[in-house]
């Protein structure tokens, strides 16, 4: 049998030309990462909640900080490309679109919007402070509070490249999703030497959700079927089935947290609840600022107030904007509102979920609108960071 003889001399060029280029990748790669001990110059702070929980008004306490680089639900371009999968195959794309937009790489788009793109393209863009001010916009400077309507009038023609380009300029990103329904997809980003991320998790009465939810139905009725796994069809969640598998999202997520957590996610997760945060605004924004190492500046504490001392609960048609309202009437909506048996299925499918987040389970209609009767119970020292709570019922 015929031998093919190489010259030593091309097997020399060969490997000398492989082991550049692998020196070449090594080094392109190595310059995206920090050195050993070294922490990136960005914080990354992921708003995990679910749909109507409130974290469009946590996102919005993140998004008027001039430090800070905000977008809300970019996941949004996952699940509307991606429709007829389910929530649990689209979590790997979600956590690496999520990854890019860390590090400020919003090439990761391309996938999701291929056209040349505005401002105006990305999902909710005018929700960020960030892109209606310079660089982004020169329309309105970082330290001013923005709205979206304005926003959106004078910003949505800038170019898409302005968004990484404001991106870089910030020393942190922050990002709010509903679309994470398990803690343990987000551990190859909690141990990325490349990020500096937090997680704060935000929950919310399951009963108010439900109330907050049926004024959105239509809204919500593609994002049902991806977390029901319906194969691309639209549904009403009047079986509550959704409401059942955001919850066991809740609990699993604040177990893994909390019960015998990996060392990785000390220091590194906070639970806030809804009717915490507007019960005492400022003391939990605080608590938020710090662990984001973020300072509460005098505008912001000014404009706070006025956003949660408004007159009403809202209405319908703001179900998804930030308006002025009464932030403790908003928590406390659904006792007068919704029926006591929607209630009483709320809580059979929702059970865990309102224990061990502190919550108290009704008996009664009396009990349900008697509102000098607080079903939310106090929190207890660490009860939100390393310990379990033990429910009364």
């Amino acid at each position: 049998m015929a031998r093919i003889r190489i010259p030593s001399t091309v097997v020399i060029l060969f490997v000398t030309v492989q082991t550049g280029f692998l020196l070449f990748m090594f080094a392109r790669y190595s310059s995206f990462m920090p050195q050993a001990g070294e922490k990136p110059s960005q914080v990354h702070i992921l708003i995990l909640s679910s749909w109507r929980s409130g974290s469009s008004f946590v996102g919005q306490l993140f998004s008027q900080h001039p430090s800070v680089f905000y977008l809300m639900e970019p996941a949004w371009h996952v699940w509307v490309t991606m429709s007829q999968n389910s929530a649990k195959v689209l979590h790997m794309a979600v956590r690496d679109l999520v990854r890019s937009v860390f590090l400020c790489d919003m090439s990761v788009f391309d996938a999701y919007m291929p056209w040349k793109r505005n401002l105006s393209d990305l999902f909710q863009w005018a929700a960020s402070r960030a892109l209606c001010s310079a660089p982004a916009c020169d329309s309105f400077q970082r330290t001013d509070i923005t709205s979206e309507m304005a926003c959106k009038t004078l910003c949505g023609r800038y170019p898409f490249s302005k968004v990484e380009e404001a991106c870089k300029t910030y020393s942190h990103v922050v990002i709010k999703e509903v679309r994470f329904f398990d803690l343990k997809v987000l551990y190859p980003l909690l141990t990325d030497p490349s990020l500096n991320l937090k997680i704060i998790h935000l929950v919310r009465d399951p009963r108010a959700v439900v109330k907050s939810r049926e004024q959105s139905v239509k809204a919500l009725a593609r994002d049902n079927g991806i977390v029901l796994s319906t194969n691309g069809t639209k549904v009403e969640d009047s079986k509550y089935k959704v409401m059942q598998e955001v919850c066991r999202s809740h609990v699993q997520i604040y177990e893994t947290a909390t019960l015998k957590p990996p060392n990785f996610l000390k220091n590194r997760y906070l639970m806030i609840r809804f009717e915490d945060l507007v019960r005492d605004p400022l003391s939990e924004i605080s608590e938020m600022y710090k662990f984001a190492d973020l300072n509460l500046t005098p505008r912001l504490k000014s404009w706070i107030y006025n956003i949660t001392h408004g007159q009403g609960p809202g209405k319908k048609k703001e179900a998804f904007k930030i308006t002025s309202r009464d932030a403790v009437s908003v928590s406390q909506a659904w006792r007068n509102v919704l029926p006591f048996q929607k209630v009483k299925k709320v809580q059979e499918v929702c059970k865990g979920a309102i224990n061990m987040l502190g919550y108290q389970l009704v008996d009664s209609e009396k009990e349900q609108r008697d509102l000098t009767l607080d079903l939310v119970l106090p929190r207890r020292q660490n009860q939100f960071s390393w310990l379990s709570f033990n429910p009364k019922h």
